[in-house]
């Protein structure tokens, strides 16, 4: 990631484009909204069409959501910060997610453009339904309402004050990867994958009143 100087106010414009420029804006209820509603009414789809136990369907269901959470962890951690040698790559990482970390609190680039996301969604949405026995409807409906989960987590952490309970892991986390340690703690809605993979930073490392400081930045 090319170094800049980290803003907490203010933005970036991406394109000379009016209309390019807008489409990388996004309110981030629309999307939450919208994929939350998508694996609703497929979740209650699957549950009224096929033959399948509201066990299997809950399984199902969080097994999407538990894959959703692998899927967020390596987009973040291998296409967002991938290793930009030339001019050209290092434009194209600002672009898709450079600008998120020079102004993190940016609320209008805090989610994906709904049009990519929405084809994106459509991608999974017809691959997993090479799943056995329909199954791969209920587990779409998890994997999709991961993602819903996923922007409202991303969008509190950057906009809310860390809050004083158990959440607060996920507010101290995203902020270290913003404001410390950029190349770790890849995961936004649980640490769980840097755990696994060994990304988690390094603390001792990171002097205390820095740690108390980062999230209410």
């Amino acid at each position: 990631m090319e170094n800049f100087k980290i803003s907490n106010k203010g933005s970036a414009t991406l394109f000379k484009n009016s209309f390019l420029e807008k489409l990388t804006r996004t309110n981030f209820i629309v999307p939450v909204l919208l994929y939350s509603i998508i694996g609703i009414v497929v979740f209650i789809y699957s549950a009224r069409t096929f033959s399948m136990s509201i066990y299997q369907l809950l399984l199902l269901f969080f097994a999407g959501w538990l894959v959703f959470t692998l899927f967020e962890y390596l987009i973040h951690r291998f296409l967002f910060h991938f290793h930009a040698d030339t001019e050209k790559q290092k434009e194209l990482q600002y672009k898709i997610h450079g600008v998120h970390h020079h102004f993190p609190k940016d609320k209008d680039r805090l989610a994906m453009p709904v049009v990519l996301s929405l084809l994106l969604a459509a991608i999974f949405f017809f691959l997993f339904m090479i799943l056995p026995g329909k199954s791969g409807y209920p587990f779409f409906a998890g994997f999709i309402s991961g993602y819903a989960a996923y922007l409202f987590i991303h969008y509190a952490v950057h906009r809310y004050r860390q809050p004083h309970n158990m959440l607060n892991i996920l507010w101290k986390h995203h902020s270290l990867h913003h404001y410390k340690s950029e190349n770790t703690a890849f995961g936004v809605s649980n640490p769980l994958w840097d755990y696994i993979f060994g990304t988690l930073p390094e603390k001792k490392s990171i002097k205390k009143e820095d740690r108390e400081r980062l999230p209410d930045e």
